[in-house]
C-alpha cells in the first residue's frame, strides 16, 4: 500500500508494484505428472453447467480409466480386439505400412453425418472402441503419428454421450502425460472453444441432445483434468490464452464469451489468476484507443450521433418511441455519410464492444470488493494497481478503462488513499520517463477532483503533499531558472496544473471554516474573505509567482478558469500575469522541441501549445451508456459557481455564457476536445 504520507525527494525510489508474469513464458511439462487415474472425473462435470452456489468439482475416482474400458464392447468385437488392432497398425506404421493406421485415422476423421454411407456409418460408432485402444497405446503416438493424433483432436467429441467424453478425456490425458510435444496442441484445441461452440456439437446423429452450457462444461472439465493431471501445464496454457485472444476486429460476443470462460479458468486453476486479468486489461486498453482514434477521425455530429444512438438503444423496452429515435439518428448519420457508412457501423460497433466489456470486467470485479476490508478485496486492489502502473498509465490515450480503477478505489477511504498515493510517488519517481510522471499527475488531479467519494481531508492532504514537493522542486531551481521551460521543469508544471485543476472542482473542500450553506444561500461566498486552508494560498501563490512561471506552461483552459474562479472568490488575481505572459514566447526558453511531453497538439517549435501541457485529465465524463451504471454515483460533476457572471450581460446571452464555463473545464481535456 502507499498512503498518502509527504513523500519528499527519493534517491532510489522503489517500484511500486512487482512485474506482471509475462504472458509470453513457456514452460515445459517436465514437472510433476499424475497417473492419469489419480485425476478421475465427476459424473456431474460433464452434463450440467455449473451451479452459481456450487461450483463443479473434478474428484478421484480411480477406477473410471478400468470401468470405461472393461464395460465397453463393439459389435461382437471385444475391447482388447480392438487394441491389438491399434497396436499392430501402429507398430507398421513405424514401418512405414500405413494401411491398418489409415482406416483408423479415416475413422476418427471428422466428417459431416450427410456424407457418410452405411459402411463409414458402422465405422463412426466405433471410434469409441478406437479411442479406448489409443489411450491404452497413447506412448506409440510419437511425432511420426502427428497426422492421427490430429484427427482425434479434431473429432466431434463434445456432443456425444457422457461414457464416450469420459473416455476421450481419459485420452487426452494420456496423450498429454505420455507425449509431452503433444500438450501444446491438446490445449490449443480445448482453448479454441473458448470462443464460444457451436449448437451443432450438441446435436450429433444418434447421440442425446447438449445445450450450449453443458458443452462449455465439458471443455473447462477436460482442461481442469489436464491441469491437475499435469500441474506444470499452466505455464504452456497460458501463453496459448494470450494467442488465441480475440482480435480487435472480433465481435462483441467473441470477446465476452472469451472472457467468460478465462474467469471460469481461474477458478480452477488460480495460478493463471494474475496472467489472466493483466492480458484482459491489456487488450481492453488496445480496443479503448483504437475507438477513441476513431470516434475522433469522424465530425463531431456522426461521432456524437453514434454514442447517442447507442444510449436510446439500450434504453429500458418501454421507451419504444426513444428507440425508435435512436435508429433515425443512426440513419442519418450512415445516409449522410454513405461512403463511409461501414466505417460509421464499425466504429459503432467498436464502441458497444467496448462498453459489453466495462460491463462485463465490473460483474466480475465486484465480487471481490463486497467486503473492502477483506483479503480478497486488498488482493484484487492490488491486481489493479499492478495494472494500472504497467498497462493504463503508460497508455496516453486510454478513455474508459481506467474507470475500473476509479469506481473500486473509492469502495473504501484505504484504497482511496492507496491510489492518490501511488499516484503522488509515481509522479515525483525522478527515474521514470517525464510523461509518465505527468500522466500520473493528471491522474491525481482527476481523480480527486471528480470523485465523489473522496473525501475533504483527502483533498486537503494531496494539495499539501503537492505543494510541498512543488516547493523543494521550485527552490532547488529557481535561482538558475532563465524562464518558463516544459522540457527542463516538467514535473514542477504538471502538478501545479494538477493543483489548479483540483483547486477548479474542490475549492469548497478548501475552506476551512464557513457559516454559510450554499445550498441555502447560493451567492453566499460572493462578496466575502473566505477562510483558507492554511498553506493552500501561499502555496499557490509562491508557485505561480515563481520564475518557473507556470501559468504559461499549463493548460490555457485550465488557467483561464482557474483565474476566473480564483478572483471571483476573492482567493487570487492573476490577470496581470496572464497579460504579461501574453508576451513571452515559449521557443526562446525551451530546452528542446522535441520535448514528448504532455501537451496540447502543436506543428513545430514555433508553435507556443507546442511548449506547453495538453489538458488531459483522464476520468473526463464517461459515455458508454451500459457499463455507466457502475461510475454514475463515484463521479463528480462540474458544478457551476453561483454569481460567476453576474458582472457579465444580464440578458439571455449570460446564462449561455455560464453553460459555457462549465464546457471550458469539461470539454477542454484530452479525451473530450476536438484538438486531442
Amino acid at each position: 500500500m502507499v498512503p498518502l504520507v509527504p513523500i519528499m525527494r527519493a534517491t532510489a525510489p522503489t517500484p511500486i508494484a512487482k512485474p506482471i508474469k509475462p504472458l509470453l513464458r513457456r514452460a515445459t511439462v517436465s514437472g510433476t505428472v499424475r497417473k492419469v487415474d489419480d485425476a478421475g472425473l465427476d459424473d456431474d462435470i460433464l452434463s450440467a453447467p455449473p451451479s452459481p452456489s456450487k461450483r463443479a468439482r473434478v474428484t478421484f475416482n480411480p477406477t473410471v480409466d478400468t470401468k470405461v474400458m472393461e464395460e465397453y464392447q463393439v459389435k461382437g468385437r471385444s475391447l482388447e480386439s480392438v487394441r491389438g488392432e491399434v497396436k499392430r497398425a501402429l507398430q507398421a506404421h513405424l514401418k512405414r505400412d500405413s494401411e491398418g493406421y489409415d482406416v483408423i485415422k479415416e475413422v476418427l476423421a471428422p466428417r459431416r453425418a450427410e456424407d457418410e454411407d452405411d459402411d463409414e456409418a458402422d465405422a463412426k460408432a466405433n471410434i469409441k472402441a478406437y479411442v479406448l485402444a489409443l489411450t491404452s497405446h497413447a506412448s506409440m503416438l510419437n511425432k511420426n503419428c502427428s497426422d492421427l493424433v490430429k484427427a482425434v483432436l479434431g473429432c466431434e467429441w463434445m456432443g456425444r454421450d457422457e461414457g464416450f467424453v469420459k473416455a476421450y478425456i481419459l485420452f487426452l490425458g494420456s496423450l498429454a502425460s505420455a507425449q509431452g510435444a503433444y500438450v501444446t496442441m491438446v490445449l490449443e484445441m480445448l482453448v479454441s472453444h473458448f470462443y464460444g461452440v457451436r449448437l451443432s456439437s450438441g446435436r450429433l446423429p444418434g447421440c442425446p441432445d447438449v445445450n450450449r452450457d453443458q458443452l462449455a462444461s465439458r471443455i473447462h472439465a477436460a482442461l481442469k483434468y489436464l491441469l491437475r493431471l499435469i500441474p506444470s501445464a499452466s505455464g504452456t496454457l497460458s501463453p496459448i490464452l494470450n494467442t488465441k485472444f480475440p482480435s480487435p476486429d472480433d465481435s462483441k460476443r467473441e470477446h465476452t464469451t472469451y472472457i467468460t470462460n478465462l474467469v471460469r479458468l481461474i477458478e480452477y486453476a488460480p495460478e493463471l489468476k494474475s496472467d489472466v486479468f493483466a492480458l484482459v486489461t491489456d487488450r481492453l486498453v488496445k480496443i479503448d484507443v483504437q475507438m477513441q482514434v476513431d470516434l475522433e477521425d469522424l465530425d463531431d455530429e456522426a461521432a456524437t450521433a453514434i454514442v447517442q444512438a447507442l444510449t436510446l438503444n439500450n434504453a429500458p423496452a418501454t421507451e419504444a418511441e426513444d428507440r425508435d429515435d435512436s435508429d433515425s439518428d443512426l440513419d442519418s448519420v450512415t445516409s449522410e455519410e454513405q461512403n463511409d457508412s461501414q466505417r460509421v457501423k464499425e466504429i459503432r460497433e467498436n464502441v458497444e464492444k467496448m462498453d459489453a466489456i466495462l460491463d462485463l470486467l465490473f460483474n466480475i470485479y465486484n465480487p471481490y470488493f463486497a467486503d473492502p476490508n477483506s483479503v480478497e478485496a486488498a488482493s484484487m486492489f492490488e491486481t489493479l494497481l499492478n495494472h494500472f502502473v504497467n498497462i493504463i498509465l503508460p497508455t496516453y490515450r486510454s478513455r474508459h478503462t481506467q474507470f475500473l480503477l476509479f469506481h473500486f478505489a473509492q469502495t473504501a477511504e484505504h484504497l482511496v488513499d492507496q491510489f492518490a498515493g501511488t499516484c503522488v510517488q509515481l509522479a515525483f519517481q525522478s527515474s521514470r520517463p517525464a510523461v509518465l510522471r505527468q500522466s500520473s499527475a493528471a491522474y491525481l488531479a482527476s481523480f480527486v477532483a471528480r470523485g465523489a467519494h473522496v473525501q475533504p481531508h483527502v483533498v486537503r492532504t494531496v494539495f499539501e503533499l503537492i505543494g510541498s514537493n512543488l516547493d523543494i522542486i521550485r527552490s532547488d531551481n529557481e535561482v538558475t531558472c532563465r524562464g518558463p521551460d516544459l522540457k527542463r521543469y516538467s514535473t514542477f508544471y504538471a502538478m501545479t496544473q494538477a493543483l489548479l485543476y483540483i483547486f477548479c472542482f474542490r475549492w469548497r473542500d478548501l475552506i476551512e471554516s464557513s457559516e454559510v450553506l450554499e445550498e441555502e444561500d447560493p451567492l453566499g461566498f460572493v462578496n466575502q474573505d473566505l477562510d483558507w486552508t492554511p498553506g493552500v494560498k501561499e502555496t499557490l501563490s509562491r508557485t505561480i509567482y515563481s520564475n518557473l512561471n507556470p501559468l504559461k506552461i499549463c493548460s490555457p483552459p485550465i488557467v483561464a478558469e482557474f483565474a476566473k474562479i480564483a478572483h471571483h472568490l476573492r482567493f487570487m488575481y492573476v490577470y496581470p500575469l496572464l497579460e504579461t505572459n501574453k508576451r513571452i514566447r515559449l521557443s526562446q526558453f525551451s530546452s528542446s522541441h522535441a520535448n514528448g511531453a504532455l501537451r496540447d497538439t502543436g506543428n513545430g517549435g514555433n508553435n507556443e501549445s507546442w511548449h506547453q501541457l495538453d489538458a488531459y485529465f483522464p476520468f473526463d465524463p464517461y459515455q458508454l451508456p451500459v457499463s455507466k451504471k457502475w461510475v454514475d454515483a463515484d463521479y463528480v460533476q462540474w458544478k457551476g459557481i453561483p454569481g460567476l457572471n453576474e458582472d457579465e450581460d444580464e440578458d439571455e446571452e449570460s446564462g449561455d455564457e455560464e453553460d459555457g464555463d462549465e464546457i471550458e473545464v469539461e470539454d477542454n481535456t484530452a479525451t473530450d476536445s476536438d484538438d486531442e
